[in-house]
């Protein structure tokens, strides 16, 4: 069982709205993400943090939704948030946050499949495209106390660098792996480019 973990804490100052409920293709951030990750993933937990009345009332009733009590602290502190609620039968999780709505269906689930499928030495699965590293990220259990064990100015990233040697990258046709919405005008390249 792998558990797919979207990050929607934050307070999207500088985009001016809440981010989980912009709209790509049809659907909001976060409810893309849901049904993604969804696909591969089991259960689903969704971080909220601000505006968390009005974005649970955009998740379907199957999510899991966690509230994070003090997201000023940053995206780490909803990574742990999110971890704290992981089921105990949960062979490993993956991570995202809502800013990146744009990562293809089909690069799920190949992560999900390489996850399934890794050596027992590998902790990490994660998209590449150009070299260059993107979301999802696919982490084993066993990283999760390493993860919680950070200080609240860390960064997911310290464990991630941490073991390279142990991590398997996937090589992807993909740019929707760096997606990164924080303001309207990268929502407005995101647009342009899904038209």
């Amino acid at each position: 069982m792998i558990a797919g973990l979207i990050l929607a804490a934050g307070a999207s100052s500088r985009m001016g709205t809440p981010k989980a409920l912009l709209d790509y293709h049809g659907e909001t951030f976060v409810g893309r993400l849901v049904r993604v990750l969804g696909k591969s993933c089991n259960p689903v937990i969704v971080v909220l943090g601000y505006n968390a009345d009005v974005l649970r009332q955009e998740i379907p009733p199957t999510v899991l939704v966690v509230v994070n009590p003090d997201p000023s602290r940053g995206q780490l502190s909803s990574l742990q948030t999110a971890l704290r609620a992981l089921p105990a039968q949960a062979d490993g999780f993956a991570f995202i946050p809502v800013d990146s709505p744009a990562v293809a269906e089909d690069t799920v689930a190949s992560l999900a499949h390489a996850f399934e499928q890794r050596s027992p030495s590998t902790l990490f699965v994660i998209p590449r495209q150009s070299g260059k590293r993107g979301h999802p990220v696919f982490a084993a259990r066993s990283i999760a106390d390493e993860l919680l064990a950070l200080p609240p100015n860390s960064e997911a990233r310290a464990v991630v660098h941490a073991h390279v040697d142990r991590t398997k990258y996937l090589d992807v046709e993909d740019s929707g792996i760096f997606t990164d919405v924080d303001d309207p005008e990268a929502y407005r390249r995101l647009k342009e480019r899904a038209v």
